[in-house]
């Protein structure tokens, strides 16, 4: 297991519940949360930055609050939702660093950082933990792969600037790759991904449902000891409830809800966006905190 220093202890204790478990509601969404505000008069690509970063501020006001972290992206609601007093002094703030999209260099995905932003800017921003999401092919990448040396270099960082990092890994198919393929090759994929990362010094890793107990108890393994929580990757709410509860059974250490919790409840207009953040949102929080204690 990979040691955390004490700054980075008390980061994962904000994120997580009385429980123990890790609960962030995910909304560094930037085109994915336009995307869902289909009531839009000029559509996905006509909401601005502006009405983003409202609506961004009502989910804070309406759903984060009530969970111990959200996770936003510093190009729209930041440093906003902290210098105009929405975030609840209690919520803790994980800002995401990774850019919208990615670059394809050899046939593999790399992520870009947004510019400009450190570990001293996450702290700047009023961050309490950072976020950074890697694309990982551990079959194609190994420990001497660029990806594993940025990894190596953003956790040694941040544990430098006293912040937690919550590395984030997302498997993909392969060009030339059929979805049978990769659909069997998945689980070992995404457990391979979570040992390349620890072995790289992650100390929080964010990972995809690998489909079932057995590959949960597998990803465990290979995070020999460092806490995993499972994303919710756009599935249904009562998908991600039973997927959670599988996960912690077999050794995950919680959650990071995004879509699964809101992409039914932003509107572009603030009333409606209350109601339903209010109505359907938040009991669906509630659920997914009564699993992950329970």
């Amino acid at each position: 297991m990979n040691t955390l220093t004490t700054p980075e202890r008390r980061g994962l204790s904000a994120i997580s519940t009385p429980g123990g478990r890790m609960l962030i509601v995910a909304a560094d969404q930037r085109n994915g949360m336009k995307a869902v505000m289909a009531d839009a008069p000029n559509g996905p690509d006509g909401i601005s930055r502006a009405e983003l970063a409202e609506a961004k501020a009502d989910l804070v006001r309406h759903l984060a609050n009530h969970a111990e972290a959200i996770l936003l992206d510093p190009e729209t609601a930041l440093p906003d939702v902290v210098d105009d007093g929405v975030l609840a002094r209690d919520t803790a703030l994980v800002v995401g660093m990774d850019a919208s999209g990615f670059e394809t260099l050899g046939g593999l995905r790399h992520t870009r950082f947004v510019p400009g932003v450190t570990p001293r800017r996450v702290r700047e921003l009023g961050g309490d933990v950072a976020k950074m999401l890697f694309y990982t092919r551990p079959d194609r990448q190994q420990a001497d792969s660029e990806v594993a040396k940025q990894i190596r270099d953003l956790v040694r960082e941040c544990s430098q600037e006293g912040l937690l990092l919550i590395v984030e890994l997302l498997t993909y198919r392969l060009e030339g790759e059929s979805e049978e393929e990769y659909a069997a090759a998945f689980p070992t994929l995404v457990a391979d991904g979570a040992k390349l990362a620890v072995e790289c010094g992650a100390k929080v890793l964010k990972l995809q449902y690998p489909g079932s107990a057995d590959a949960c108890a597998a990803v465990t393994a290979a995070a020999a000891g460092v806490p995993w929580a499972v994303l919710s990757a756009g599935v249904d709410h009562e998908t991600f409830v039973n997927q959670v509860g599988t996960a912690v059974a077999n050794g995950a250490s919680g959650a990071m809800a995004g879509r699964s919790l809101w992409k039914d409840s932003l509107s572009i207009t603030a009333g409606a966006r209350e109601k339903l953040l209010t109505d359907r949102a938040l009991p669906r929080l509630r659920e997914l905190k009564a699993v992950l204690d329970g």
